[in-house]
C-alpha cells in the first residue's frame, strides 16, 4: 500500500500472537522521514561540489610549487655554472694580463736596449767621424807644412844654383883681366879666395848671366802672407777653439787666394764655426759654397752631412733627408755616409725612398 509516496508492505507479523500488535502511525512517520532525502541530497551535492575544486586547487598548487622548486634548482645550477665560468674567465683574463705585462716589460727592455745600442752606435759614429775629421785637419796642416817645405827647398835650390853660376863665372872674368906675360900658376884659382872675394867685373846688385831667378809670391797676394801660412795660422786657432779669430783668418785665405785649394777648406771651416754656434742658415749657405765652388775638395762629404743636419735642426726634414740620401748615393763607403745612415735610421726614415 502506498501512502504519500511511501510504500508500506504488509507482511505477516513476526511477533508472537500473545504480544500486542504495534500499528504504524502514518501521520507522524512521513513527517519525520520526508526531509531526510532532501538533506542528504544537499549534503551530497555540497560535498561533491566543494570537495572537487579544493582537490584540484591543491593539485595545481603542488604542481606550481614543484615547478617553482625545479626553476629555483635550475637557477641555482645556472648560477653555479656561471660562477664557475666567471672564475675560469677571470683566471684566463688574469693570465692574459700577466702575459701582456710580461710582454710589455720585455718590449720596454728591448726598446731601451735598442735605444742604448743606437745611442752607443751614434756616439761611436760621431767619435769616429770626429777622429776622421781631426785626421783630415791634421792632414791639411801636414799638407800646408809640406808645401812650405817644398817652397823652402825650391828657394834653397835656386840659391844653390845661383851660387854655382857665380862660382863658374868668377874664373872666366879673372882670367880676362890678367896680363898675358904672367906665368900661370895653376889652371884654376883656389876655391877659397874665389868664394870669399867676388870678381870686380861682377855686380853685386844684379846676378850674372844665366843665373835663375828665385820664385816670388803671386802678384795678387803680394800684400798678404802666403796662403799656407794664413791657413796654418787659422787652423791652429780653430783647433784652439778660437773660433771668431780663426773665422776671420779663414776669410782672409778665401779673400786673397780664392782659387787656392785651401780656400775650399777655409770655407768649410767657416761653415763649421757657424754650425757649431747654431747659426744654421749661414752655415747652410757656406756649405753650399763648398759644394758648388769647390766640388773636388775633400770637405764635400762632410759638407753634405752637416748641411743635412742643419736642415733637420731647422725642421726642414724633407730637405735634410734628401741631402743625407744624396751623400749616401755619392759617397756610399765614406764615414759620413755611415753617419747619415745612422741618422736616417734613428728618424725612422728608409735610406732608399719608397716608390
Amino acid at each position: 500500500m502506498e501512502r504519500g509516496g511511501w510504500q508500506v508492505d504488509r507482511k505477516p507479523s513476526i511477533f508472537p500472537m500473545n504480544q500486542p500488535r504495534q500499528i504504524n502511525q502514518p501521520n507522524k512517520l512521513p513527517s519525520l522521514i520526508r526531509p531526510l532525502p532532501l538533506a542528504c541530497v544537499v549534503l551530497f551535492a555540497a560535498a561533491t561540489f566543494c570537495t572537487v575544486p579544493a582537490f584540484a586547487v591543491n593539485k595545481d598548487m603542488v604542481q606550481l610549487q614543484t615547478q617553482v622548486q625545479q626553476l629555483q634548482d635550475a637557477v641555482a645550477r645556472l648560477q653555479q655554472t656561471n660562477d664557475e665560468s666567471m672564475g675560469v674567465l677571470k683566471s684566463l683574463v688574469q693570465q692574459s694580463a700577466d702575459s701582456v705585462n710580461k710582454m710589455s716589460v720585455s718590449l720596454g727592455a728591448l726598446q731601451r736596449q735598442m735605444q742604448t745600442q743606437q745611442e752607443a752606435q751614434g756616439a761611436k759614429t760621431d767619435q769616429v767621424s770626429g777622429q776622421i775629421q781631426a785626421l783630415n785637419d791634421s792632414l791639411d796642416e801636414v799638407k800646408a807644412r809640406i808645401g812650405t817645405l817644398e817652397k823652402l827647398m825650391q828657394s834653397m835650390q835656386s840659391q844653390q844654383q845661383s851660387m854655382s853660376a857665380n862660382i863658374q863665372n868668377q874664373p872666366a872674368s879673372s882670367g880676362a883681366g890678367a896680363p898675358s906675360s904672367a906665368p900661370p900658376v895653376s889652371q884654376s884659382p883656389p876655391p877659397g879666395p874665389a868664394m870669399t872675394q867676388p870678381s870686380p867685373g861682377v855686380r853685386r846688385d844684379k846676378p850674372a848671366a844665366g843665373t835663375p831667378l828665385t820664385a816670388g809670391p803671386a802678384p795678387q797676394a803680394s800684400s798678404a802672407p802666403p796662403a799656407d801660412d794664413l791657413y796654418k795660422t787659422a787652423l791652429g786657432d780653430y783647433m784652439a777653439a778660437k773660433y771668431p779669430l780663426s773665422a776671420s783668418e779663414f776669410a782672409d785665405v778665401v779673400k786673397f787666394y780664392p782659387e787656392n785649394p785651401l780656400a775650399g777648406n777655409s770655407v768649410y771651416y767657416m761653415a763649421e764655426i757657424e754650425y757649431r754656434a747654431g747659426h744654421y742658415p749661414a752655415a747652410i749657405k757656406d756649405f753650399d759654397s763648398v759644394l758648388q765652388r769647390y766640388p773636388d775638395s775633400n770637405k764635400v762629404p762632410v759638407s753634405h752631412l752637416h748641411k743635412g743636419m742643419a736642415l733637420i735642426d731647422l725642421k726642414q726634414n724633407d730637405a735634410g733627408v734628401s741631402e743625407l740620401r744624396a751623400l749616401i748615393q755619392r759617397f756610399p763607403n765614406s764615414p759620413e755616409a755611415m753617419q747619415a745612415r745612422s741618422k736616417l735610421s734613428g728618424m725612422g726614415v728608409p735610406v732608399i725612398p719608397k716608390r
